[in-house]
């Protein structure tokens, strides 16, 4: 496989798998265990969360703005919702930030391998079907406590871990503190922003030590396919997850894990 179509396959995983409650760096083994491809390199992962940063923020864009005017004290009619909603984004946040400014170095040396990461699928799955199936499912994001918001990014923690998912875990523990199926999908979308942000900062600074020869070519093609197949997901996931529910996505997990552990 050429890198003009590695960097198509890649960038279209990263876009569907960002923000659906799945593993993105599981299905990223794809085309390696399948065709034996290289890794394209720190320059890609950076033009690729770029691309899927860009589609939360096109997609939210009302939501952003109306979050960034109730905190502006010069603007005096401000919505208290989108205030509430701008803290509660900022407390799930904090955690992620600790833990991976303290774990990055521990996390980065660690050889995760395949059989780490079908199993870190397979647990996960479990516990999403538990919270999906047990959940009262009868709050809205405004309508919990901050140390529900805390318990949430607490959870977002284990995203750190290869093969759990950083919105499968938000969405996780939104459901576990019973915030219905759309609320804990939309929050966890927007946690998303300042998540991916962080990842793309460390990306950034981890490139300035890098010195690796650029493909433009690859990197257009990342950020421009992932950015519009990460909008599309977001798009399509909100509109009909009422009724998709989270089944399918835990069947398909756990199908995921245990294929994963057949071919190590």
């Amino acid at each position: 496989m050429n890198d003009i179509f590695l960097s198509i396959a890649l960038a279209l995983i990263q876009g569907l798998t960002e923000f659906l409650p799945v593993s993105s760096s599981a299905h990223l083994l794809f085309p390696s265990l399948l065709f034996g491809t290289n890794d394209l390199g720190l320059s890609f992962d950076i033009a690729t969360h770029g691309g899927t940063l860009l589609a939360v923020l096109v997609y939210f864009r009302v939501d952003l703005k109306k979050m960034l005017l109730s905190i502006n004290p010069l603007f005096n009619n401000y919505d208290t919702q989108s205030r509430q909603l701008f803290t509660h984004l900022i407390i799930a946040t904090v955690p992620i930030i600790i833990f991976g400014l303290i774990g990055s170095d521990f996390i980065a040396n660690r050889n995760f391998g395949i059989t780490y990461i079908a199993w870190a699928n397979l647990i996960f799955a479990a516990i999403l079907f538990l919270a999906y199936r047990y959940s009262s499912q009868s709050k809205t994001i405004l309508q919990i406590s901050i140390f529900a918001v805390f318990f949430i990014g607490l959870f977002q923690v284990f995203a750190l871990i290869p093969g759990a998912s950083r919105s499968g875990t938000a969405m996780t523990a939104a459901l576990l503190i019973g915030l219905n199926l759309k609320e804990a999908s939309r929050f966890a979308f927007l946690l998303s922003i300042p998540t991916i942000l962080g990842a793309l900062i460390f990306l950034l600074i981890d490139s300035f030590n890098s010195f690796e020869a650029i493909n433009i070519l690859s990197l257009l093609i990342g950020f421009s396919v992932s950015a519009i197949f990460a909008f599309y997901t977001i798009k399509f996931f909100l509109a009909f997850i009422d009724k998709i529910g989270m089944y399918p996505f835990v069947i398909y997990r756990l199908l995921l894990g245990f294929g994963l552990l057949l071919i190590v």
